[in-house]
């Protein structure tokens, strides 16, 4: 489910917590599930979303799942009512009585992701719900850095490859989705984070998007990239009136209702 060679860290990546509890929230209010059996928070990462779950459907079984041991370690401890597992969602299969399949941020680092969801909805009961948020930010600066980053130093053979593939058009998804369900939704969201300046971007995605660039690298390579690809960043999102500057992150959402 995540793909680099070391595990998550979920302090670094709980740095922005509110920001990236705003998708799933956003997500969730779009769910149209009254009641619930169980509900399953696949790819939960440090509990953060799937706090929102237990809240909206207290009387469910709630249930996450990671392939990250720190991250599930870290959601337990979060949430101490509800049980977590370290499982791959490539090849994990809902318990029956699942209503809800959830997935925050965590798609597009499955290989043939699309085969994988429907899959998943096909596999709930009718009327179950499968709803997933993609960030859709392959093409943003912050991602296009990465890539010059990683092909301009030294590190570019070991690197080769890191770069995330674009996702799928929303008509691919529609046409994939739709045969499965009684209904399929599916939405853009521009979020616009106001950061601290070009570290504090490059903060954000060394919890993330940066982790198969720096996996590879020794420590030395790390700091290297990193400070090029910062000053990288500072070029290309300037300050704003307050001095810090906006993050434009584009995420895609899908509920399909089986």
């Amino acid at each position: 489910m995540r793909t680099a060679t070391e595990d998550w860290n979920p302090a670094l990546y709980l740095t922005f917590e509110d920001e990236r509890t705003r998708p799933p929230r956003d997500l969730l209010a779009q769910i149209p599930l009254a009641r619930a059996r169980r509900v399953v928070d696949v790819g939960c990462g440090p509990g953060n979303s799937t706090e929102l779950l237990a809240r909206r459907w207290p009387d469910a079984e709630v249930i996450g799942i990671d392939s990250s041991p720190a991250m599930v370690k870290q959601a337990g401890e979060r949430l101490p009512t509800a049980r977590f597992e370290v499982a791959d969602v490539a090849t994990w299969q809902p318990p029956a009585g699942t209503d809800l399949i959830f997935g925050n941020a965590v798609f597009q680092w499955v290989p043939d992701h699309p085969a994988v969801l429907a899959r998943l909805l096909g596999a709930l009961p009718e009327g179950g719900v499968l709803a997933v948020q993609m960030p859709d930010n392959v093409e943003e600066p912050s991602h296009r850095l990465m890539a010059e980053t990683a092909v301009a130093g030294p590190w570019a053979e070991k690197l080769a490859g890191a770069a995330r593939d674009v996702l799928p058009s929303v008509g691919a998804y529609y046409d994939l989705l739709r045969p499965h369900a009684r209904h399929v939704d599916i939405w853009h969201c521009d979020y616009n984070h106001p950061l601290a300046g070009a570290p504090a971007i490059a903060d954000w995605f060394a919890s993330t998007a940066l982790r198969p660039y720096l996996a590879p690298l020794d420590e030395s390579e790390r700091a290297a990239f990193l400070a090029d690809y910062t000053a990288r960043i500072a070029q290309a999102y300037p300050p704003r009136v307050d001095g810090k500057v906006l993050l434009r992150f584009p995420r895609l959402f899908i509920v399909a209702v089986r």
